[in-house]
Formats: C-alpha cells, sequence, structure tokens
C-alpha cells in the first residue's frame, strides 16, 4: 500500500539591498540546531492542512514561523522539489522586506527534552530569520532547498534581461 505524499508549501523573501540580491531564511528552534549553522537554514514553510490551497499553506506558514504577515503584489512559483525524507516541497518567492535583526514571533513545538527524560518543553519552529546573499545562502541553506535559490536568481536574471530589451526597443 502507498503511503500519501507529505506535502509542505513555503515563501521565499527577496529583497534587493544596493543592488545584491538577498533572501530571507529561518534557522530551526530548539535544542538539537544550536551549535548547528551552515546547512541548516531554511525556506520559511511547513505541511498542507487538509485540501488547503498550496498558496495558501505557503502564506499561512510563513506567518506561523516568521511571526510576518507578507505583502504579496507579484509572487514567483519556484516550482516544487522531493527533499530526501521524500517530502514534496512547493515554494513561491515573493519581494519584500522586514528587519530580520529583530526578535521573530515564531509558533512553539513541543520536544521531549533531554531526550528520554519524559519532560516536554516548548521551542520555537525558528529561533532566528536572516537575510544572505545567494552565494551565502546557498551556504547557509538546507542541500536540498539550494535548487530554490537558484531557480529564483535565474528567474530574476532573465527578467531584468526581457526589461532591459524591452527598454532597449522602446528606445529604438
Amino acid at each position: 500500500m502507498n503511503m500519501p505524499i507529505k506535502i509542505s508549501a513555503g515563501l521565499l523573501m527577496y529583497r534587493f539591498r544596493n543592488s545584491t540580491l538577498e533572501l530571507l531564511l529561518g534557522h530551526p528552534g530548539g535544542p538539537l540546531y544550536i551549535e548547528k549553522d551552515d546547512g541548516y537554514w531554511g525556506i520559511p514553510k511547513g505541511e498542507r492542512e487538509g485540501e488547503e490551497h498550496l498558496r495558501d499553506t505557503a502564506i499561512r506558514e510563513f506567518c506561523e514561523e516568521t511571526g510576518l504577515l507578507p505583502e504579496i503584489e507579484d509572487v514567483i512559483p519556484l516550482g516544487s522539489i522531493m527533499d530526501n525524507t521524500e517530502k514534496l516541497i512547493c515554494i513561491w518567492a515573493f519581494q519584500g522586506n522586514c528587519d530580520a535583526g529583530e526578535e521573530i514571533n515564531s509558533n512553539l513545538f513541543e520536544l521531549e527534552w533531554p531526550e528520554g527524560s519524559g519532560c516536554v518543553q516548548l521551542f520555537p519552529e525558528l529561533d532566528a530569520i536572516k537575510f544572505f546573499s545567494v552565494q551565502d545562502a546557498i551556504t547557509k541553506i538546507e542541500p536540498d532547498q539550494r535548487e530554490f535559490v537558484l531557480r529564483l536568481e535565474r528567474f530574476l536574471e532573465l527578467r531584468m534581461a526581457v526589461s532591459q530589451l524591452e527598454t532597449y526597443q522602446v528606445a529604438i
């Protein structure tokens, strides 16, 4: 019998600072990730609830994990990947900005900690959010999610090239 595929959806916020593309990533909360950095940051995302539309899942999860309400005018579908746990991950990107240095208001999850102690504690899903350049994001992000960074970078490069071509054609 086939198990149903788990599906996650999320939003990748991006901005341009001094003409440099920067991406907002989140660091997972909880004691298992305290000393972990490179390869552990990720796109705010989470599992779909019932028959929820995947874009609605992405928006809800972004709000729950970051405490931010995204102001989305133009969304870029970045497609999906199957991660190493056989979960389908669907991501959209949008241009936005926030003060990533502030304390975030992330949802909490329960975890028995220390393991085997019988003591259940609450931890934030994300304990930090931060903007990274594309080069740094490739280093920081979970390996399965690197493809989304590359897809966004390619999309924005193509969008800029088309815009420049259109500007050039109008000038002729």
